[in-house]
């Protein structure tokens, strides 16, 4: 089964999956309310708003494993999204992205390593993950900001042609 396929909710409680994005380029973050890394949140809505008429989306998948960071009910996490950073991009259900109850879209996630050769496990909040349009994913650590050259570059040369 493909990343696309999986069933997931909206932070709505909507069902459904990453079939609508096939094609693009998306960068899979799983988030945090109450973590140090949250002022990412503000460079993630940059790359949405800079790059998403180009077939790019940023995509959230809240979590509460890391330091209990992630305490709120949905409601509560699109409230501070949307307040706190004017978040407008698709955000999921809470998820588990390690152990026995991790979603399986993170169970593909996490097979692939990163640029320090980091594979399994999530380490931290905001953990990113980007997929081009051919399904391949390339793994950024959770201290590589939304504004490194690094991403930035993988970004821009994963947008649809």
């Amino acid at each position: 089964m493909s990343i696309f396929e999986h069933r997931i909710n909206t932070l709505g409680g909507e069902p459904t999956s990453l079939a609508e994005h096939e094609g693009e380029a998306l960068l899979l973050v799983n988030v945090a309310s109450r973590c140090g890394l949250t002022p990412q949140y503000a460079g993630l809505e940059d790359l949405q708003r800079r790059y998403s008429d180009r077939g790019f989306t940023v995509l959230g998948f809240p979590c509460n494993q890391f330091g209990g960071q992630e305490p709120g009910s949905a409601d509560e996490i699109a409230t501070f999204c949307s307040t706190s950073y004017g978040v407008t991009f698709p955000m999921f259900e809470k998820i588990e992205v390690n152990g026995p109850d991790r979603h399986p879209i993170y169970d593909e996630l996490t097979a692939v390593a990163d640029g320090e050769g980091h594979d399994g496990d999530i380490r931290w909040n905001f953990e990113k993950f980007l997929v081009d349009p051919d399904g391949t994913i390339t793994r950024f650590g959770p201290v590589v900001t939304p504004e490194a050259p690094e991403l930035v570059d993988a970004i821009e040369a994963a947008l649809p042609r």
